[in-house]
């Protein structure tokens, strides 16, 4: 990602204190700063106009009536990265003849730009939630609430106590580390009916209640609060989805990720990048993972569960001998394709439970092919209405040649879209 304004908590503040019948070039020195300051990209420049002062002649200039001056003090303000602090003082040291230039250190808590952030932050969360929420009770136990996950194909349902008070969330996650399941949702609901009914005959013998293994406390978003601020703390928080509650903290919905995208792609807006500043968030090779997961097509079934072990990632890149990229595989495609046999084993492996089997099946065989790709200049939202129009979680960003160069998901691009502060 491109070091930037954006990105950096550490800055550079110019002042320059100048009097407003200052001219350069026969026109005012305030509007010729800014303009130089615009084309040379600066991240943006405040013009603070004096009722009153005295300067070096000592002379005080007032903008009250019985003493107008018509050379009133006027400021000039600027913020940006000390690189381009430093270079813009170069360019406009000549042109203050009379006057003061000064530099000091700042503090950037927060930096956005409203040409990228597309996101409508001032819509309520209850305009955008999933108000249609199945929920869970802290007292069944966790193969009912394993099969109802199942059923739903739902990753996550929230908890909530007798009054409909949000008390925790479940996830797939929670029960495969606490509850003894042998898989994710997305890889279990790829499985035969026969594999699913064994596995929750095992878990009828579980002491083991969704109070016992959920994820608490809870982290909510209330429904009068604006989607800018539950989206923030969302992201922060590093979660998937919030459960949504009322003043009396009720359940009545939930916000997801994808809820938060899909009004990004509603908005239907589009605009041109050349003008904004280095360092905004703006095209995906700004935002993308350059540590991308990548395996030879012709890898075999051990190498690939290897890989899959290795990088802790759920998706593989798939590549020819030319390295361009041609499919994508994940953990869930290399259970529901192989051999019924082998799948218990691989799943064991997958969790570092044991030795990978062998097989002749390679990458090529298991994987997805015609991944969604995309060149390093596509905007940010451009991505999200291509990823959501092709039911995609994922994106292979590419060069002219079709080598992968990064990748972005649904987490990278609204993290690229909400700007978070940051805690010491």
């Amino acid at each position: 990602m491109a070091e930037g304004l954006s990105l950096q908590k550490s800055a550079k503040r110019l002042c320059i204190y100048i009097g407003e019948s200052d001219r350069w070039e026969g026109k005012t020195l305030d509007s010729e700063l800014l303009g130089v300051m615009r084309k040379h990209g600066m991240a943006g420049a405040t013009v603070f106009r004096g009722i009153a002062g005295f300067g070096a002649h000592s002379r005080i200039r007032s903008a009250r009536i019985e003493v107008l001056s018509f050379d009133l003090p006027v400021m000039i303000e600027v913020i940006d990265s000390p690189e381009k602090i430093k270079n813009m003082i170069e360019i406009i040291y000549p042109m203050v003849r009379e006057g003061l230039i000064t530099v000091e250190d700042v503090e950037i808590v927060k930096y956005s730009h409203r040409f990228v952030n597309t996101l409508p932050a001032d819509k309520m969360v209850n305009e955008v939630m999933t108000k249609e929420v199945l929920s869970l009770k802290p007292d069944m136990t966790v193969r009912e609430a394993w099969k109802q996950l199942l059923e739903n194909q739902l990753k996550a349902n929230p908890v909530v106590d007798a009054d409909g008070k949000v008390i925790g969330i479940l996830t797939d996650q929670d029960l495969l580390e606490r509850a003894g399941i042998q898989q994710r949702l997305s890889v279990a609901i790829r499985m035969d009916a026969a594999e699913i009914s064994q596995e929750l005959q095992g878990l009828e013998k579980s002491p083991l209640k969704v109070a016992d293994v959920m994820s608490k406390p809870v982290i909510t978003a209330d429904e009068q609060e604006t989607l800018g601020s539950a989206t923030e703390r969302m992201v922060k928080s590093g979660l998937k989805r919030l459960p949504v509650t009322n003043s009396k903290g009720l359940l009545v919905g939930m916000l997801s990720r994808l809820d938060i995208l899909r009004q990004v792609a509603d908005n239907n807006l589009s605009f041109h990048t050349s003008h904004l500043i280095t360092g905004t968030v703006k095209t995906v090779q700004d935002a993308m993972m350059f540590d991308i997961p990548t395996i030879d097509e012709n890898d075999d079934l051990a190498t690939i569960i290897n890989k899959f072990s290795m990088t802790d990632s759920h998706r593989l890149i798939v590549v020819d001998s030319s390295g361009k990229a041609v499919g994508l595989i994940s953990d869930s495609d290399v259970v529901a394709r192989v051999q019924p046999r082998k799948r218990r084993s691989i799943l064991n492996a997958l969790r570092h439970l044991g030795e990978p089997p062998a097989g002749k099946e390679t990458a090529f065989d298991l994987m997805s092919p015609g991944p969604l790709t995309a060149h390093p200049d596509t905007t940010v939202v451009e991505a999200i209405n291509r990823m959501l129009s092709e039911s995609r979680k994922w994106m292979v960003v590419i060069n002219d040649q079709g080598i992968p160069m990064g990748l972005v998901d649904r987490k990278i691009l609204l993290e690229a879209l909400v700007p978070v502060s940051h805690d010491e």
